[in-house]
């Protein structure tokens, strides 16, 4: 039993290191941002997604939620740190329109986490309940946010170019999956982790395949492709914040 918890807590720090190294990922892009003094077509709504998605593992981690799960409310404490950063670059830099549409956000994500905590605190009782609550809605936005790189992978197959779909950043996204999945399978079990990071795995391993069948072709990379991809390529950034660890 002690080593079982010693090698959950191994596998829940490496999980962290990589959750880490994710969520500073997007750090050269803000660096353009501020250089530059422009947000120009990025936009913040995987930083919004990320900030509340992270703000519901800090709370499922709670001992008064879900016991034993340190590591899964440290690492995302860390990301809703780094998310906070980002969105202020984001709000310094926007346009006023932009800067409206954030804090309209932002108070709409404030509203409804405040809700959900309200309620789960008010009006369950025990660990286990609480647990199935957060957890579910954890785990919604957890597989939403790792299934997103599908529009990334339908343009590399049609384009058959990895251009827009980096390596080591799937590869990141695949051992963070791997890890946090670990950690759910070791004592004490945590379906809710397990459920969503196992969907992290598959969704890393599609996007690893996909680059051993086309990183040896040329694809479509001239400019005007480069110029229509532009899109999708702010989509590329999410994927930075899409996997979390143990949320």
């Amino acid at each position: 039993m002690v080593k079982q918890s010693l090698a959950r807590t191994t596998v829940g720090i490496i999980g962290n290191v990589i959750s880490f190294g994710l969520f500073f990922s997007p750090a050269p892009t803000f660096y353009g941002i501020i250089k530059k003094k422009s947000v120009e077509e990025f936009k913040p709504d995987p930083y919004l997604a990320t900030l509340l998605n992270c703000a519901f593992w800090v709370f499922y981690g709670m001992p008064f939620v879900h016991p034993n799960s340190t590591l899964v409310y440290t690492i995302n404490g860390i990301g809703i740190v780094f998310e906070i950063v980002y969105l202020t670059i984001f709000y310094v830099y926007s346009t006023n329109k932009g800067r409206k549409k954030l804090v309209l956000f932002l108070f709409i994500e404030a509203i409804f986490f405040v809700a959900i905590v309200l309620i789960t605190m008010l009006a369950l009782h025990g660990t286990t309940k609480r647990s199935l609550i957060v957890g579910v809605i954890c785990d919604i936005f957890n597989i939403m946010m790792y299934v997103s790189p599908l529009t990334i992978m339908a343009k590399v197959i049609k384009t058959k170019s990895v251009k827009y779909m980096p390596f080591w950043l799937s590869v990141a996204n695949f051992l963070n999956g791997l890890c946090w999945t670990t950690y759910a399978l070791l004592h004490p079990f945590d379906i809710y982790v397990l459920i969503s990071n196992s969907v992290g795995v598959v969704s890393g391993l599609v996007q690893l395949i996909l680059y051993a069948c086309y990183c040896s072709c040329k694809g479509e990379n001239n400019e005007e492709d480069d110029f229509e991809m532009k899109p999708t390529r702010i989509h590329e950034i999410s994927i930075s914040e899409r996997v979390r660890g143990g949320g």
